[in-house]
């Protein structure tokens, strides 16, 4: 079977730039410019994490600054109205912060990250306290495995497992983290078990079946589609 997903702990960074709830403004912004990042986790206690700043909730002061919003502006953008009046980090900062555990796999970062639309997300243990932060660029390092890494994997997990008979008749070839493979099985039906474990390993990019056999329904050559 497909090893182990990579998970969160794999490809986070585990320095990370963070602020206090005390952290004023002018801080904020001297730190995100010296450490070249546009958030931060906003920690309390020993390392908790309570919030993230960002450039975003940043922004409004420098909006509103000279504006004078309407009712109806006012009431659709109090949060940021909020914001724009506010100095500290716990004053600025998005709360509760959307985080993730570091043993969670990098598909599920990826949906948490998707669905609620925030760019990395600060990884915790179960305390609430801080142990890296993880982007997206992070969750995309998983593509830059070598193509021989992968068509290794792929050969040990998934042909030799599916087809033992066959494995040495099964051509596997990986190129730019796309696998295909060819050559002839005893069950055709077994190809899309194939292809969707071979999706499973880490880095894949797309599979190409091209295997041939005979259906086990009904006894006919078969070719994959």
């Amino acid at each position: 079977m497909p090893e182990t997903p990579h998970i969160v702990s794999d490809v986070m960074t585990r320095t990370v730039v963070a602020v206090g709830r005390d952290a004023l403004f002018k801080e904020i912004i001297r730190t995100m410019e010296q450490w070249k990042v546009s958030a931060m986790p906003v920690l309390e206690g020993e390392g908790r994490v309570v919030g993230v700043v960002s450039e975003a909730d940043l922004l409004p002061k420098e909006e509103f600054r000279d504006s004078d919003p309407n009712l109806l502006e006012q009431r659709r953008r109090l949060s940021d109205l909020a914001k724009a009046g506010a100095v500290t980090a716990g004053e600025l900062m998005s709360a509760p912060a959307i985080t993730v555990h570091s043993d969670a796999t990098l598909a599920q970062a990826a949906r948490i990250m998707a669905v609620r639309r925030v760019k990395r997300l600060p990884v915790i243990d179960d305390e609430g306290m801080l142990q890296g932060i993880v982007s997206r660029a992070d969750l995309l390092k998983v593509f830059l495995r070598p193509d021989e890494e992968i068509e290794e994997e792929v050969r040990r997990t998934v042909v030799s497992y599916l087809f033992p008979a066959f494995s040495h008749a099964i051509h596997v070839n990986v190129h730019e983290g796309v696998v295909t493979l060819r050559g002839h099985i005893s069950d055709t039906s077994l190809i899309s078990v194939a292809v969707r474990l071979v999706r499973a390993v880490e880095g894949v990019v797309d599979v190409e079946p091209h295997l041939t056999g005979q259906s086990a329904a009904s006894g006919a050559p078969e070719k994959a589609p």
